[in-house]
């Protein structure tokens, strides 16, 4: 009798040791999932540089000035092209078009 107690016990024991095995599993992938998804917002660099105000400010400049540039590289391809394109059209002869354009061309290369 005192035997059967014994594996009775046993079976609740690792019962209850099975359960709180699988809900620690669970808990775990849980958390890997947020940390997982916390890495991919990058909101422990977000929360760095918004408590940093040199960072920002640093950032910011540095941002402005990447797109002045690009804005500015930009511009001057696509002027280019234009213009390259637009003699092309004035090399074409064709009669209304072709005098529109070379004015066009002409105010272009006054300005510059």
């Amino acid at each position: 009798m005192f035997l059967k107690k014994k594996r009775k016990i046993k079976k609740v024991k690792n019962n209850i040791n099975y359960k709180a095995d699988k809900e620690i599993k669970d808990t775990n992938k849980k958390l890997d999932k947020i940390n997982k998804i916390l890495e991919e917002s990058n909101i422990l660099e977000l929360s760095y540089i918004l408590g940093n105000k040199k960072e920002v400010l640093k950032r910011n400049l540095i941002a402005g000035i990447s797109r002045g540039i690009g804005i500015g590289i930009g511009v001057s391809l696509i002027t280019a092209l234009l213009i390259s394109i637009l003699r092309k059209i004035i090399m074409l002869n064709i009669p209304i078009i072709g005098d529109y354009v070379a004015d066009i061309v002409e105010i272009v290369e006054k300005s510059r």
